[in-house]
C-alpha cells in the first residue's frame, strides 16, 4: 500500500513544482502596459494637469473676492434664476433624452431597414456640428417667423427665445449620450430573451419592465446622467434660440461670460464655482443611485 503511495505523492509533488514554474514564468513575463506605480503616477499626474490645477484655479480666483461678495455674486437673483433654467432645463432635456434616446437604440439593434447607417450615423451628429450652426438651425426653425413657430405661434406655443428654445437645444446637443449609451447593452441583451419571457407567458409590456428594463437601466441612467452633464455647460447652441434675457431665458453659463466681459473675473469664477459644486453634487447622488441600483441587482 505505501508502494503504491509513494508515486503519487511524487508525481503531485512534480505537479506542484511544474505549476509554481509556470506560475513564475508568467509573473516574470513583461506587461504591455507598466506596472501599477507608473500607470498610477502618469494617472495623477494627467488628470493634476488637465483637471484638477484648473478646477482650483477657479476656486482660487472667487476667493479673492472675500465670503461676502463671494455670496452677493453667486447667489443674486438673477445668478439663482439663472441656476434654476440652466439646471432645470438640463434636467428636463436628460428625462426627455431617456425616453427618446431608449427608442431611437432600440430601432437601431433590434431591426434592420434601409437608410439604417444613414439614422445612426445623423445620431452622432451632435458631436461634431459646431453647437453655433445648432443653435442657428433651431433659432432658423423655432422662432416666432421660423419655418415651424411661424404655425406654433397663432396656437399660442413660443418655443423660440423661451425657456422651451433652451430644452429644444439641450435635448439636441443630449440626444447621443443616451442612444450610444444604451445601445451596446441591448445588443448584448438579443432578442432570445423577449423570446423566452413570452414563452412563459409574459405581456410585451410585463417583458419590458420585468426584464428589458432592469438589465439596462444601468446604462440608461449613466447615459441620462452624461447628458445632463453636456446640458448644463451648454453654450453655442443656447444663445441663439434663448434669447438670453435676464430672469426669464438667461443661462448660467452666459451670465458667466457676461461677467468676464464687464471684466470682473472674480464674478465669473464665483459663478462658476457655485455651478461645479452643484453639478459634482447631482452626479455624485445619481452614482450612488447608479451602485445602489446595481447592488439592488445582485442580491
Amino acid at each position: 500500500m505505501a508502494s503504491v503511495a509513494l508515486p503519487m505523492v511524487a508525481s503531485a509533488r512534480d505537479s506542484g513544482q511544474a505549476l509554481g514554474m509556470r506560475l513564475g514564468i508568467l509573473q516574470r513575463q513583461r506587461s504591455i502596459i507598466p506596472g501599477f506605480g507608473v500607470t498610477m503616477g502618469v494617472t495623477v499626474f494627467a488628470l493634476s494637469v488637465i483637471v484638477l490645477i484648473p478646477l482650483s484655479a477657479v476656486f482660487i480666483t472667487s476667493a479673492g473676492l472675500g465670503w461676502d461678495g463671494f455670496v452677493a455674486t453667486a447667489f443674486s437673483r438673477r445668478a439663482l434664476a439663472a441656476y434654476r433654467l440652466s439646471f432645470g432645463a438640463a434636467a428636463a432635456a436628460a428625462a426627455i433624452n431617456a425616453v427618446f434616446g431608449l427608442i431611437t437604440a432600440w430601432v437601431l439593434v433590434r431591426y434592420d431597414f434601409t437608410g439604417k447607417r444613414l439614422v445612426s450615423a445623423l445620431v452622432d451628429l451632435p458631436f461634431a456640428l459646431p453647437t453655433a450652426v445648432a443653435g442657428i438651425a433651431l433659432t432658423a426653425l423655432y422662432a416666432p417667423n421660423g419655418w415651424i413657430g411661424r404655425w406654433l405661434a397663432p396656437l399660442g406655443i413660443d418655443i423660440g427665445f423661451t425657456p422651451r428654445g433652451v430644452v429644444v437645444a439641450l435635448i439636441f446637443v443630449g440626444l447621443p449620450f443616451v442612444v450610444r449609451t444604451v445601445e451596446p447593452v441591448l445588443a448584448d441583451l438579443g432578442a432570445d430573451v423577449e423570446e423566452a419571457a413570452a414563452t412563459l407567458g409574459a405581456s410585451r409590456l410585463q417583458t419590458f419592465i420585468h426584464v428589458i428594463l432592469p438589465a439596462i437601466s444601468p446604462a440608461l441612467l449613466t447615459g441620462c446622467a452624461l447628458a445632463f452633464a453636456r446640458a448644463v455647460g451648454e453654450y453655442g447652441s443656447v444663445i441663439f434660440i434663448a434669447g438670453n434675457m435676464p430672469f426669464r431665458s438667461e443661462i448660467a453659463p452666459l451670465l458667466i461670460v457676461v461677467q468676464l466681459e464687464q471684466y470682473n473675473a472674480g464674478g465669473a469664477t464665483a459663478i462658476a464655482a457655485t455651478m461645479l459644486v452643484i453639478s459634482f453634487a447631482l452626479l455624485f447622488a445619481i452614482n450612488l443611485l447608479h451602485g445602489w441600483q446595481r447592488r439592488l441587482r445582485t442580491t
